[in-house]
């Protein structure tokens, strides 16, 4: 009955019987493809937050570990590889960490924190997803084998969008290098980038009639340019197939490198976003894989590399913020000359990601997106429901809209 857990398990069992457990967990997850086998003195047990097991791995030259497991590694309680366990108030320090075999949910352990039971707020029930618009487009997406960020990321509007023959296509795949608190996307080591993809969205551009479109993509930390080469051929392929789409990118951050972000810009996106997602003091433990200042700082080199291109970002509620660090998130996005801003309802969508802290009512997002204006935002979208790429090519229209108009006076916050 056992078949090849039988090994492993032996393995865990003698390292029980000589009390060095934490060597035969690191046994059973290396056999089970948990993290990558060992590349020099091998794996060894850690436990972070006094929670989550985790394996130490020591590296050789050029190996690849995902971004936000490489910025844990000064808070990680780490038992040494061949060495006695230490602590320093609680923690061991050192080493690098990747999950061992424990129960999973896309890649993540699941959180201590239970789902909550009973309905969510009434404004936030949408309609299930079907109907022929719906239909076609999972068609075509299976058929060219292509993925979309609506279905990884488990968008609530997907049903809408797809009904009306919209869709945000995601590209490099469907498994993200980094582990967002907040996201649905599957996280874990990603395959090689397809080099046809972008030829076959273009394809599924044209056979939809999009005169505008979305494309995003997983966090690619494993590549050299973090998946730039793959968004400016992307942007090139459409524009060849279909001249008269519009074009939205929704970039990852490329690890703050500007060579990257230029030359997406110079393939000529219509539109530029880059998410801010949450307020700076959350980024810890939502984004860790990113910088709050960065992010910034890649919308503000965007809109001075390229001015004629507007700036796009989005950010989520209901993380645990308050309405201070809220306004000062916007205000940081308004310095930075974002021009076009999104504010949603954070919905948490499994026991693996981050339990959310509280339900804004419609009229906040309301509140929120006058003062938004105030600030001098071009275009703001904002309600319970609405994410980056929801009405993308409305929030656009709208933006060229109001460019000629003038300036309107900060609101009160």
């Amino acid at each position: 009955q056992l078949g090849g857990y039988a090994e492993p398990i032996g393995r865990l069992a003698a390292g029980i019987a000589a009390l060095d457990v934490f060597a035969a967990l690191a046994e059973v997850a290396v056999r089970y493809d948990y993290v990558r086998p060992k590349l020099n003195d091998g794996p060894a047990i850690a436990i972070r937050d006094g929670r989550h097991p985790v394996v130490e791995r020591t590296l050789g030259p050029g190996a690849y570990v995902p971004n936000d497991l490489q910025l844990d590694k000064n808070d990680a309680r780490i038992i040494p590889a061949g060495g006695r366990r230490r602590r320093t108030r609680g923690t061991i320090r050192g080493g690098v960490t990747a999950p061992v075999p424990v129960a999973l949910v896309r890649g993540r352990p699941a959180r201590s924190e239970p789902l909550p039971r009973g309905d969510k707020p009434p404004w936030l029930r949408v309609r299930a997803p079907g109907g022929p618009g719906y239909l076609r487009i999972a068609r075509l997406t299976r058929d060219l084998a292509l993925n979309t960020v609506c279905r990884e990321a488990s968008c609530p509007n997907v049903g809408e969008c797809w009904q009306h023959g919209t869709a945000t296509f995601l590209i490099l795949g469907n498994v993200c290098t980094r582990s967002c608190g907040y996201c649905n996307v599957a996280h874990g080591a990603p395959g090689a980038a397809d080099p046809g993809e972008p030829a076959r969205l273009a394809e599924a551009v044209a056979a939809l009639g999009l005169r505008y479109v979305v494309v995003t993509s997983v966090d690619r930390d494993d590549l050299p340019d973090g998946g730039a080469a793959a968004f400016a051929e992307t942007i090139q392929a459409i524009r060849r197939r279909v001249a008269a789409c519009r074009v939205e990118v929704l970039i990852p951050d490329f690890s703050g490198r500007d060579r990257d972000l230029e030359r997406v810009l110079d393939a000529g996106p219509d539109v530029l976003n880059h998410n801010l997602e949450t307020v700076e003091r959350l980024y810890r433990t939502a984004r860790p894989g990113g910088r709050y200042r960065q992010a910034l700082r890649l919308l503000d080199h965007a809109r001075r590399h390229r001015p004629s291109t507007p700036t796009k970002s989005g950010v989520m509620v209901g993380l645990g913020e308050t309405r201070g660090e809220l306004l000062a998130a916007l205000a940081d996005l308004r310095a930075a000359g974002c021009g076009i801003l999104t504010i949603g309802q954070y919905l948490r969508p499994s026991a693996a990601h981050l339990p959310v802290a509280r339900y804004y009512h419609p009229d906040e997002f309301a509140r929120l997106k006058e003062h938004a204006l105030g600030l001098g935002f071009r275009h703001v979208e904002s309600g319970p429901l609405v994410r980056s790429s929801y009405h993308a090519h409305e929030q656009a229209e709208a933006f060229d809209r109001r460019a000629a108009e003038p300036r309107r006076r900060p609101a009160p916050a």
